[in-house]
């Protein structure tokens, strides 16, 4: 072979293998961060999502490359005061809580918007500093589904709706709708995906570009895949016309960004097994004015971006619970499930332990209070923990849950003053313990370790008397997406009651990783 021919290949090779790896990758995040709205102030992004039944809930993050994102504040502690989200009289906000928020920047000051049918309510949170998590709310009824927040000609609008949009003008201190003023915006957005739709046009968000106005919805022919509907008018108020503007691999619903370079990408979703709903960046160029979503009209594996470092610590992190007086009580990166009743935890009464104190009498880790949880998140991930159990009365039972409605966890129950370690799952509606084994001693390890690779969805749960030499205990879980739940599998920490209240579980530390 001729020599230059030669080096001009040891070069390619290696040119391919070095800057192919400091490209990013789709999907951005392997993680349940669905419903994501976007927005550029500068050169930072920022982005809000859904966790509905969580406390704090609508996580705003940011980044500065659309790849790398880290959890910067949220928009509320607590939705509301109710039977659902405080998980009493048997109720419970699992699947609902508050959904798909609408981001934006206007006038120097920031606002997220979101609904609630767990309250009835449509609420605008509102600040200065993103950043701060000092956010202001208004709140009104009804609950506007999937509403997208607009400011337009000094006149605040939304649009909302499913199949058929409607546009109403709010009030300007955003109190409230302006009576007379809602209006059938479309009537059939999904008409350009086909007659015969499955999941009529939702989750709307509206853009402004060079003086048209662009909507993106979602929708979902029949037989067929998730799909992206954009129409776009001269004028708010329309005439729209719609396009069927991108169907590949069931990305999608999101909208548009731009970078401080003039670059165009759509941010998506997709919905991709029990790891949840996970958010994808597609290239997008100009046609007549049109959005041309992809290449080639498809999601490309690589973007002309810089390369991902991880989730970790900016999405999910581990946790020592060492607390110095200048330290947050808890990190972003960490969601109650549902309300917290704050008496019942603490990282002070025993420092460098997070302890859950019993609250009640509970049948099931699922209707367990002040359970503390972070994401999954794929191809791999594992969490693991140490609880020292030596204030647990008997029928507690503490431990790591992969919460979900098809749960599954490795814990400690005290039966008759004995201990034991647990496996349970949830078979046909009812925790069901799998594997007892007694246990000696105060302390003990567990670690759940989840498996997505090719959609494989399983997870197996260990525990360790030493936190060095590990045994599996019980069977494979078979995750599952529902949507009862409608959320990605999460790492839970818990401790409930069967018998009696006030005994305790301390919990050493949480370990995340790949």
């Amino acid at each position: 072979m001729n020599r230059s021919i030669l080096l001009f290949l040891i070069s390619l090779i290696f040119n391919v293998g070095v800057y192919g790896q400091s490209k990013a990758k789709n999907p951005i995040i392997h993680a349940d961060v669905p419903d994501i709205s976007i927005i550029r102030v500068g050169d930072i992004y920022y982005m809000s999502s859904t966790t509905m039944h969580m406390s704090p809930g609508v996580p705003i993050m940011k980044s500065s490359d659309l790849v790398n994102w880290e959890l910067a504040s949220y928009a509320y502690d607590r939705l509301g005061e109710n039977d659902a989200l405080n998980m009493e009289n048997n109720k419970n906000a699992y699947g609902e809580g508050s959904w798909a928020s609408s981001l934006r920047f206007h006038d120097g000051t920031f606002y997220v918007s979101t609904f609630s049918s767990t309250t009835g309510k449509t609420y605008i949170y509102y600040t200065k500093n993103i950043e701060s998590g000092n956010w202001k709310e208004k709140s009104f009824s009804p609950s506007l589904h999937d509403s997208s927040l607009i400011f337009d000609n000094g006149r605040v609008y939304m649009i909302y709706g499913n199949g058929t949009l409607h546009l109403v003008e709010l009030k300007k201190d955003l109190t409230g709708l302006i009576p007379g003023t809602d209006r059938v915006l479309i009537q059939n957005a999904s008409a350009p995906a086909g007659p015969n739709i499955m999941l009529g046009a939702e989750g709307a968000q509206l853009f402004k570009v060079n003086g048209k106005y662009y909507l993106f919805v979602i929708t979902w022919p029949r037989g067929g895949m998730r799909t992206v509907v954009v129409h776009r008018a001269d004028k708010l108020t329309g005439p729209y016309e719609g396009r069927l503007s991108f169907q590949d691999q069931g990305v999608a619903q999101g909208g548009l960004v731009d970078t401080p370079e003039g670059d165009w990408f759509a941010y998506l979703f997709k919905d991709n097994g029990a790891v949840g709903r996970i958010p994808y960046i597609v290239p997008v160029s100009w046609e007549n004015d049109w959005p041309i979503i992809g290449i080639n009209g498809k999601v490309p594996q690589t973007l002309e971006l810089p390369k991902s470092k991880g989730l970790i610590p900016g999405i999910v992190q581990s946790d020592d619970f060492e607390r110095s007086a200048r330290d947050p009580v808890l990190p972003l990166v960490w969601q109650w499930n549902h309300n917290p009743v704050d008496s019942h935890w603490s990282l002070s009464e025993r420092p460098g332990y997070l302890r859950l104190q019993t609250i009640r009498l509970d049948s099931s880790v699922v209707a367990a209070k002040n359970t503390l949880t972070q994401r999954t998140f794929g191809p791999t991930s594992q969490g693991e923990t140490a609880i020292d159990i030596s204030s647990m009365k008997t029928g507690d039972v503490a431990g790591l849950v992969l919460l979900a409605e098809y749960f599954g966890y490795v814990g400690v129950k005290k039966e008759k003053g004995k201990n034991y370690i647990v496996h349970a799952i949830n078979e046909s509606g009812k925790e069901t313990i799998k594997e007892k084994i007694p246990l000696v001693g105060s302390k003990i390890f567990l670690k759940a370790v989840c498996d997505y690779k090719d959609m494989k969805d399983q997870a197996r749960f260990y525990y360790s008397l030493d936190g060095n030499s590990w045994n599996a205990i019980g069977e494979p879980l078979e995750m599952k997406y529902t949507l009862t739940h409608f959320m990605g599998y999460r790492f839970g920490l818990f401790n409930y009651a069967t018998e009696s209240t006030g005994g305790s579980a301390d919990f050493d530390y949480f370990k995340i990783s790949k």
